[in-house]
């Protein structure tokens, strides 16, 4: 039987916001002020990309209260660099969000970020009404991806009759933790863009049903998915 995918959780940067490194350059920034030396991680940051950071820090410092710091200075360091102007949407992908939308698509943003850079990044594209519902890992009861508890959130806060199962949920993201919590969540179509921190063969290997060039393509994409 046809059903249409009314769901649709979307990944922030890398997937729809292009912030051109400015992860990697927030860690190095928060390392630095927490008294450590960066390049001995970055090998780990950029195999983590798309889990929740305060989960990266707790595994590089260890103590609570070390990695608590850490991912303070790192949200410190971001919003200062998105203040800056360093980000950018992906080209399309605000266009694509509004088509879901009007096609009937309820489309959540989830970020692995807290919720202050969160609506840092939103307010700095004017993207604060774009979607239906933004989502950070704080949200879900703070556990981000690989993790499902994201996608699961926006299930249960916005189905609101129009989706029956996670049969009618698309996850899409740039990373292989992306691509994890959208399996482990049960989702119909789990799809990877090419516009971000991991390769084809990254993403397919980790449960990607599809792999875009960019989420300018994902209206195309659901509009011919039938589960």
């Amino acid at each position: 039987m046809y059903k249409p995918i009314n769901l649709v959780v979307l990944d922030m940067a890398g997937t729809t916001v292009a912030d051109g490194g400015l992860v990697e350059r927030a860690f190095a920034a928060a390392a630095r002020r927490t008294g450590a030396e960066p390049d001995s991680m970055l090998d780990y940051v950029r195999a983590t990309m798309g889990e929740s950071k305060i989960s990266v820090f707790r595994h590089l410092f260890g103590a609570e209260a070390k990695a608590q710091q850490a991912n303070t200075a790192f949200e410190a360091a971001y919003g200062e660099l998105v203040d800056a102007g360093h980000i950018a949407p992906v080209p399309g992908a605000r266009e694509a969000v509004e088509r879901m939308r009007a096609d009937g698509r309820t489309v959540v943003l989830s970020t692995g970020f807290a919720r202050t850079t969160q609506d840092a990044i939103l307010a700095a594209l004017g993207w604060q009404d774009l979607a239906d519902l933004t989502l950070c890992p704080a949200d879900a009861g703070g556990r981000g991806r690989p993790w499902p508890d994201m996608v699961l959130a926006a299930f249960l806060r916005t189905r609101a009759g129009t989706v029956d199962g996670m049969d009618q949920v698309a996850v899409v993201g740039d990373t292989s933790y992306d691509m994890l919590s959208g399996v482990r969540s049960g989702a119909g179509v789990v799809a990877g863009v090419l516009t971000g921190a991991h390769d084809k063969g990254q993403l397919e290997e980790h449960g990607a049903t599809h792999v875009l060039d960019s989420v300018a393509g994902l209206p195309d994409l659901l509009a011919r998915v039938e589960i």
